[in-house]
């Protein structure tokens, strides 16, 4: 039996601006056993630990062979690349207008006079 493993590259975290960590390839191992909650605390809790194990590769291609030369059955994930759209500074104080919104045209509805009975006034 062997192993099977994941390699991709790792997206930036939302809790930071830089992109340190993003430049690597990670290999790490699928889990085999799924993942049962402890009875007294509730935790996650695993017998496989080999998902806390995680390699750092500087390409892909050196992930791809270290996964081969142990004999492993790996799956590569595409990079998820973030589609940047190129702006300067002041575009960000840039004015634009506000556009009217389109609604349908309704037709207007001739307002019907109604006749109301009026009592007749009384001479005295």
């Amino acid at each position: 039996m062997s192993l099977h493993v994941r390699i991709f590259k790792p997206a930036k975290s939302a809790m930071t601006s830089g992109r340190a960590k993003t430049n690597e390839w990670v290999l790490e191992y699928e889990t085999e056993t799924p993942r049962t909650p402890d009875p007294l605390m509730g935790w996650q809790s695993s017998q496989d630990t080999l998902n806390q194990v995680t390699l750092n590769f500087d390409t892909m291609e050196n992930a791809v062979q270290y996964a081969i030369a142990k004999g492993w059955v790996y799956t590569v994930l595409p990079p998820q690349e973030k589609a940047l759209r190129p702006r300067n500074y002041s575009d960000n104080f840039k004015y634009v207008p506000p556009q009217a919104e389109k609604r349908p045209v309704k037709k207007k509805k001739v307002a019907q006079k109604k006749k109301i009975a009026r009592p007749k006034s009384v001479k005295s």
